[in-house]
């Protein structure tokens, strides 16, 4: 069945989930604020800048205006930045028609309010103007979607229907979707993963070995778990696709930018040298920050969150923070507090 969707966001992401639903048959409008990005995808075909040398379907049609993006939409699906979601939500509030789906593929908590995409979705646009709330996530590289690399990922929602909704939506030979009712789980495991990829980064910036990575993503996972399942998270959902999955792929992949901007620091780069060169947003970043207040105010130990924290806000010497997390009082390997 062919299905009209609104993809808010036109970075590489974006870019590449409305590939995926162009392919599938639907009609896709991709909506940007920057009008020179919008005249480039309808005219050339391309998004040079997220997804260079790569060619998009053509019946991708691209809009700098959120009232045509969003004309008799069935679904919304948002790939903005954290940080922009709450002023889309409202931009949207204010033109939409219909009553959508609402599906995210962002990764990150609200700065502040420590909030999880879906809350912030939920607080901006009214019940009366959406259907259910959906989460997209899980580990994918936008440059590997976009050439077809074979790709699972997750669909959650509290209501059945609409997780099935959105794998019916994007399933195809090349991407696979499973479906989830942890919503939180798989929001958390999303943002956090980001926190660890820059610490995978730094190890590997630092010149450790395989060893290292194998502890700080292992160890790092038992971080994530233990803030998600103190949320309310299903435990099972960190050893799925949003968990261990999404935590694989982002801390050992170029492709990255979490892992590239941990890997700079590591090699001595200052974080906003890293960040003015990036040229997109580094979740992990801002993250870290409402991770670390998220956790204190829950009283969970997170202490690889606590020491790149340090590093990114503090300024703390990168070789130092790497001891001093070895040096810790030993621990039980199962101790969940």
């Amino acid at each position: 069945m062919k299905y009209r969707v609104a993809v808010l966001g036109a970075g590489s992401w974006g870019t590449a989930l409305a590939q995926v639903l162009a392919e599938n048959g639907h009609d896709v409008r991709l909506w940007s604020h920057r009008a020179s990005q919008v005249n480039e995808i309808n005219q050339k075909h391309t998004n040079e800048r997220y997804l260079p040398k790569h060619q998009l379907p053509k019946t991708i049609i691209a809009y700098s205006d959120m009232a045509k993006a969003v004309s008799d939409v069935d679904a919304v699906l948002f790939v903005v930045p954290t940080k922009a979601i709450r002023s889309v939500c409202q931009e949207l509030v204010e033109v939409l028609q219909t009553k959508p789906v609402i599906i995210h593929a962002s990764k990150g908590l609200e700065q502040g309010t420590h909030k999880r995409i879906s809350e912030v979705l939920a607080e901006e646009i009214p019940a009366e103007k959406r259907q259910a709330i959906a989460v997209l996530s899980g580990p994918s590289h936008a440059e590997e979607v976009a050439r077809h690399d074979i790709t699972t990922i997750t669909a959650a929602s509290t209501e059945a229907d609409a997780a099935k909704f959105v794998q019916t939506l994007f399933l195809n030979h090349y991407f696979r979707i499973y479906t989830n009712p942890d919503v939180i789980g798989v929001e958390m495991g999303a943002a956090l993963k980001n926190i660890i990829a820059i610490g995978a980064g730094a190890i590997h910036g630092l010149g450790f070995g395989d060893n290292a990575k194998a502890a700080i993503m292992t160890r790092g996972l038992a971080e994530i778990s233990r803030l998600g399942v103190a949320m309310g998270a299903n435990p099972l959902t960190f050893i799925g696709l949003s968990g261990v999955g999404d935590l694989i792929v982002t801390c050992t992949s170029i492709h990255s930018r979490n892992w590239r901007t941990g890997n700079l620091l590591g090699q001595g780069h200052e974080l906003s040298e890293v960040l003015n060169n990036m040229g997109m947003v580094v979740e992990g970043v801002q993250t870290t920050r409402a991770a670390k207040e998220l956790a204190e105010t829950m009283g969970i130990e997170m202490p690889i969150t606590q020491t790149i924290y340090e590093v990114l806000y503090e300024h703390k010497n990168i070789n130092e923070a790497a001891t001093e997390i070895m040096l810790r009082d030993g621990k039980k390997e199962n101790e969940f507090h």
